[in-house]
């Protein structure tokens, strides 16, 4: 059986639990191989159980060999209790951050058709192989940094050739079909592409308006590839950037080059952030930085760890996250520079390598 299952029950000893039932579909792509859309693990000591309908019986069997197929015909209701059964008395593990309420209840009333005596105890759990994910393997950093790669083509060659009166729309296809064009699966999320006063939203989306001349852009663009994902930021102008634009641009990128320079394992994400934060603060912008300064990526593009203001998570090696620094300022707009780095060695490595300022 793969090491990470083997990783999982060893969490299952340790939470007192006997069976888990996965259900979110990064984390049975991550212990099982298969990826497709829908379907169950079931993992105990001694078994691996995929339950899935006919559209995935062949995938299925061709991605997830270790695991033992249960075809699961008809609704929920009509081959759940098959999969529960044998469980009697035993602890089981829901991932109560995956299951619906209305889910919850197909499971419970499951349970609950088997006899008294063969039923199982459904007990709700969180982070039981976020937990593992959560410290990559290396084949996992290098599909990461594959993905990272391409981003970094794609948002390239849009820098190369966006003009002024390309539209964000336009620039933002550009790069999808890049990514595209290129062997992506797709994009990791909606691309970002704000400019002007636009680029004061962390979160802009894309308009219809033309560019113009002189303006700063702030461009975000993630790629997903293999199943794994990437997320970079570069804030551009088409021109010859103001005074007040190098002076933000300055403080953002000094910010995340402090903390690409002194974030090492052990720190919380908490004392991350505060890095950068007190090198905006210091240069009188503080206010106008409200988001966290990261987060971890992986199958998702947004999972743990968490870096920012509150956050308890213990920075370890193997993590993958981003650095993103960000100044926002109504009106005027906004400048974020986003890095994808790994802990290794004791210190960050920088993944991304796009230029961090281009069409100067």
């Amino acid at each position: 059986m793969n090491r990470r299952v083997a990783r999982l029950r060893e969490r299952m000893a340790e939470s007192g639990l006997d069976a888990v039932l996965i259900s979110n579909d990064q984390n049975r792509r991550y212990l099982s191989g298969f990826s497709g859309s829908a379907g169950w693990l079931l993992i105990t000591p001694d078994d691996a159980v995929i339950a899935t309908d006919s559209r995935y019986y062949e995938q299925s069997t061709q991605q997830a060999p270790d695991f033992r197929l249960q075809r699961a015909v008809g609704e929920m209701e009509e081959w759940i209790p098959d999969l529960l059964a044998g469980l009697a008395g035993k602890r089981v593990g829901l991932e109560a951050s995956d299951v619906s309420y209305a889910t919850y209840r197909t499971l419970r009333k499951a349970a609950e058709s088997l006899p008294q005596g063969e039923r199982p105890r459904l007990i709700p759990t969180q982070n039981l192989v976020e937990a593992i994910r959560v410290i990559k393997e290396p084949e996992e950093i290098e599909a990461i940094q594959a993905a990272v790669d391409l981003g970094d083509a794609a948002f390239s060659e849009v820098a190369r050739r966006i003009e002024p009166g390309w539209t964000e729309k336009q620039a933002a296809w550009e790069m999808e079909k890049y990514i595209r064009e290129h062997g992506g699966e797709g994009i990791a999320f909606d691309t970002i592409v704000a400019a002007g006063p636009w680029g004061a939203m962390p979160h802009a989306y894309p308009r219809d308006e033309a560019i113009g001349e002189g303006e700063s852009v702030v461009i975000d663009v993630g790629v997903r590839l293999d199943g794994y994902t990437s997320d970079l930021t570069r804030t551009i102008v088409l021109g010859k950037p103001d005074d007040r634009f190098r002076q933000v641009y300055d403080i953002v990128l000094t910010a995340q080059l402090a903390a690409e320079e002194m974030i090492e394992p052990g720190m919380s994400g908490e004392q991350a952030h505060l890095l950068a934060q007190r090198v905006i603060e210091e240069a009188g912008y503080g206010e106008h930085f409200g988001h966290g300064l990261g987060h971890g990526v992986g199958l998702e593009v947004h999972e743990a760890p968490r870096v920012g203001k509150t956050s308890k998570d213990v920075l370890a090696e193997g993590m993958v996250f981003t650095i993103e620094p960000g100044i926002y300022i109504s009106d005027w707009g906004g400048v974020r520079i986003e890095d994808l780095v790994t802990l290794e060695n004791g210190r960050v490595r920088v993944l991304s390598r796009a230029a961090k300022l281009v069409n100067e």
